[in-house]
């Protein structure tokens, strides 16, 4: 659930390394950290972890009340997305193909996997369990590891119907209730997997630009959103799309599930909310326009990161909340 495009070329063009020797800078302290930008968010037990620019890691053990920078992450470089599977054992992913393990639920973290001298930057990283994790990337690159990310294969993807070669950049990843793992992916695909990052299968929405997010609602269908505001409603077999309207040309960069209570966040302030599993929206613009990058949600209601950091408790509507 992140605005990879946005930030992509800037990116690419920073440097976590020494001049000359290749060897990672750790993500410096700082007093401001929590003005960085977040790219992903997730909980790790009670605790909330997010991700970032220069990697800056915050941690939040009071529902997003207050955040705090991680204790040591050896790069930094933007990280992209986290995934956790219980309250200690996580992972993220970023720049310079990288992926990080931390055992502590995130107050340290340490590189299982590092490529600074083919920067394909990994944007999506989901682990099922101990052992299981899939990230995703950069040209169609996917990577699945079967031992806790100890090691790494690269599995080749088919090229899309009607193209010559697989080359989208698959911008975020998400699971339904049968366990199936999607890809939001340009030119308006949807990648299925049904046995943990093996094999994939495309699904064609109708739509031609890019998808930056999607979920798995309660009833099983899939909402996918994107450029230009566009959100598209699934069926849970991946067919009969349509388009859901929101009333916005800004484009979406995060949704969360809260069983009927789905939440769509944006550039430009975008924040849209629907309260009936995901077949109407109720927009809400911040006043400020700030695009916001990522959310974390529970039943405690919503905590929202934009471009300029945390969004502090007080700006988020009390209509986050659950009812």
């Amino acid at each position: 659930m992140n605005p990879i495009p946005l930030l992509l070329a800037a990116a690419l063009a920073f440097t976590s390394f020494t001049a000359g020797a290749l060897e990672p800078v750790p993500a410096a302290p700082s007093k401001i950290a929590s003005e960085a930008t977040m790219l992903a968010a997730t909980h790790a037990g009670e605790r909330i972890v997010a991700v970032g620019d220069h990697g800056v890691v915050l941690l939040s053990d009071d529902g997003g009340a207050g955040f705090r920078q991680a204790s040591a992450v050896p790069l930094s470089s933007p990280l992209t997305a986290v995934s956790f599977i219980n309250a200690q054992t996580g992972w993220a992913v970023g720049h310079w193909g990288s992926i990080l393990l931390s055992e502590d639920g995130g107050e340290h973290w340490h590189v299982q996997r590092l490529t600074p001298d083919d920067d394909r930057p990994l944007f999506a990283v989901h682990f099922f369990d101990q052992r299981d994790g899939v990230a995703v990337g950069l040209w169609s690159q996917v990577l699945i590891t079967r031992d806790g990310g100890r090691s790494w294969q690269e599995q080749s993807l088919p090229p899309p119907p009607g193209a010559r070669r697989a080359d989208l950049n698959l911008m975020s990843l998400f699971t339904d209730a049968q366990g199936r793992l999607y890809a939001a992916a340009e030119r308006g695909k949807v990648l299925r997997s049904a046995d943990r990052g093996l094999t994939w299968r495309y699904l064609d929405t109708g739509y031609s630009g890019s998808f930056w997010a999607g979920a798995a609602l309660a009833d099983g269908r899939l909402l996918v959103g994107g450029q230009r505001g566009t959100l598209m409603l699934g069926s849970a077999d991946g067919q009969a799309w349509q388009t859901v309207e929101l009333g916005s040309k800004s484009s979406i960069t995060g949704v969360a599930v809260r069983g009927s209570r789905v939440d769509v966040i944006g550039l430009d302030g975008l924040l849209a909310q629907s309260l009936d599993g995901g077949r109407s929206f109720q927009l809400d613009v911040r006043s400020d326009g700030i695009g916001l990058t990522a959310l974390q949600a529970d039943e405690a209601g919503l905590v929202l990161f934009s471009r300029r950091g945390v969004v502090p408790r007080s700006e988020v509507s009390a209509a986050s909340v659950v009812p």
